[in-house]
Order: C-alpha cells, then sequence, then structure tokens
C-alpha cells in the first residue's frame, strides 16, 4: 500500500482496483493513502465499483473514513470528494451522513442544495438534521449575493423557517436552522433572533448571538457589546465575532481585553474581529500581539494576527499602506 501522508501534497492516483483492495483491507487506524487519493475525483463508472464495497464495510469504518475525509479535503485543497460524499448523503448510518455533508463544504451545486432541504426536513437524525441546515445557510447566502437563482433560494430559506418554528423540532437543530435564515434579509429574521434572544434555551440563546452578527443589522450593536462581557464562554465567543461581522469600533477595548483569556477560540476570535473592525486602536492592539506571539514563538497566534493586521489595514482608512500608524498617532 501507499505510504504517502494525503496533508504532504499530491501523489500518484491509485487505480481502482487499488483502491478496492485498499478498502477492503481497511482496518483500524487512519486509513492509507490509497484510500484517500483513490477515493478522491471519483467519476460515475467508478463510484457504480466503489459503492458495493463501500457498503460491505462496518458502519464503524465508513464513518471513520468520512470523517478523515473531511479533515483531509480541508487540508489539502486538490482532494475532490464530492463523489463519495454525495454516496455517503444516502448512507444507512446518521454519522456517515453527517460527515458526508461535511465533505460537501465547497460544494455549491443547486443538486446538494435540495438535497439538503430534503434532509432538513425528513431525515431521522437530529445530528444531520441540525449539519444540513447550517449548510444551507452557505446556500442561502449566495442566494442573497445574487449568485443562486431567487426561486431556488426561497425554497432553502422556507425549509429552514420551518424547521426553526417547529417548537417540537430539537432546539440543536432549530438552532441551525436560525443562523442559516441569519444569513438574509428575510423578514423574519429581526423578530426569530428577538425570539431566541430571550429564550430560556441556552442554545437558542447562544445563536441568537451568532445571528445578530450574520445578519448584519446594526440594531444588535448594543446588546453584542453587553454579551462580549458575558459570564457564559460561548456567548463571549459569539459576541466577539458578531462585533467584527458588525465592525463595531466600540467593541475595541474589550476585544482587547479578551485577547488576554486564556480560551484560544475567544482570543482568536477576538483578534479576527479587530482586523474586520480596523482602525488606529485595532492596530494597536494587534501589534502589541503580534510581538507577544514572536517572543512566545506562538505561530498559530502569530499567523492570525498577521491575517487580522492586512484586514485591519484594508478597514482603516487612517492607516498607512503598510498597516502601521504614524509616529504621531500616539495619544
Amino acid at each position: 500500500m501507499m505510504d504517502t501522508n494525503p496533508r504532504a501534497g499530491r501523489t500518484q492516483e491509485p487505480d481502482i482496483h487499488t483502491t478496492l483492495e485498499a478498502l477492503k483491507a481497511h482496518e483500524e487506524g487512519t486509513p492509507s493513502a490509497a484510500i484517500f487519493y483513490g477515493l478522491s475525483g471519483l467519476g460515475e463508472t467508478e463510484v457504480r465499483q466503489i459503492e458495493p464495497v463501500w457498503n460491505e464495510l462496518t458502519a464503524e469504518k465508513r464513518r471513520r473514513i468520512m470523517s478523515e475525509l473531511v479533515e483531509a479535503s480541508e487540508s489539502n485543497w486538490e482532494m475532490d470528494y464530492r463523489s463519495i460524499g454525495l454516496l455517503g448523503l444516502d448512507d444507512q448510518d446518521a454519522g456517515v451522513r453527517q460527515s458526508a455533508i461535511e465533505v460537501l463544504w465547497e460544494d455549491e451545486t443547486l443538486e446538494l442544495m435540495r438535497r439538503l432541504i430534503a434532509m432538513v426536513r425528513k431525515d431521522p437524525s437530529p445530528e444531520v438534521r441540525a449539519a444540513a441546515a447550517s449548510t444551507l445557510g452557505r446556500f442561502i447566502y449566495e442566494g442573497e449575493l445574487g449568485h443562486l437563482p431567487e426561486t431556488e433560494i426561497a425554497q432553502a430559506q422556507q425549509a429552514v423557517i420551518e424547521v426553526y418554528n417547529d417548537k417540537a423540532e430539537a432546539s440543536s437543530v432549530r438552532r441551525r436552522a436560525l443562523e442559516a435564515i441569519a444569513n438574509s434579509s428575510h423578514p423574519i429574521v429581526p423578530g426569530a433572533i428577538r425570539e431566541s434572544y430571550h429564550s430560556t434555551d441556552p442554545l437558542m440563546h447562544i445563536s441568537s448571538v451568532f445571528a445578530m452578527g450574520r445578519s448584519c443589522d446594526s440594531q444588535w450593536a448594543d446588546i453584542v457589546l453587553t454579551e462580549i462581557d458575558s459570564a457564559d464562554a460561548e456567548v463571549r465567543y459569539e459576541a466577539a465575532r458578531a462585533a467584527g461581522e458588525l465592525e463595531l469600533k466600540k467593541a475595541v477595548p474589550k476585544l482587547a481585553r479578551l485577547t488576554l483569556e486564556d480560551d484560544p477560540e475567544i482570543l482568536l476570535a477576538a483578534v479576527w474581529s479587530l482586523g474586520e473592525i480596523g482602525g488606529k486602536e485595532a492596530m494597536r492592539v494587534l501589534e502589541a500581539l503580534a510581538e507577544k506571539a514572536e517572543e512566545e514563538e506562538d505561530d498559530d497566534l502569530l499567523e492570525a494576527v498577521e491575517d487580522a493586521i492586512g484586514s485591519a489595514s484594508l478597514a482603516g482608512d487612517d492607516l498607512l499602506v503598510m498597516g502601521f500608524m504614524d509616529d504621531d498617532d500616539d495619544e
């Protein structure tokens, strides 16, 4: 079997027979490179050959392989798992279906959108319905930008609205439906956000703050500023992100305080938002963080800060071309 790590770069693709044998021989642990590469870029004929062998694998093996394909597709842009992902949408195992949706994270076809609409309405697994609703948000956003037909997007919007309005539905699904519809200018959005924000269900409350940022509606600015100080870490994270999406300059001092938190996710959210907001105050914070990251040899933080500085340079009209402030602006 091939032993090249798919995350390290492209290698020679195995033929279909090698891929089939690798699937049959697959045991515990990470799938072989023959599987990683062999399942990429499958044509219709190859899918028909793969399908019976795939279905003979145990559900646990199919889940593990599909989950690994998600990671491989995110770390290596050359991998194309669309065909195996579409096959996985019909799998009998909910875990495989959920990972198949994630594998298709770059797929913008109406074919996938229509299948997701059916899944969010009829799939027996709440985890799968939640994943389908969340991914429909991507299509709804593309529709808002005018990249997809209005009549098609209206169906996606209607599907997630139905789910959100179904009080008998699991909150884990309803929250994703709220987040999805928040990507649009649909008239239901402000009321749905307000209702969820005042909900006693913590999941709906958290997602309402996410939706505030995604809606790009300045009416939520004061709430977002307040929630940055929330005692709940998940709410602070969502509020930090929302502040960046709403480009709230008043949030910069609070975001600066969040960069001192031990929670790496909240820290990175604050860094991202500072970059989105831009301006001299945000740049000062980011430059200080860059120095700290260099001193501590924290490459992940340094990369995030450098990206944010690049964004802040574009966002702030009062910054120099390279993103650094004038010496006279130290007050």
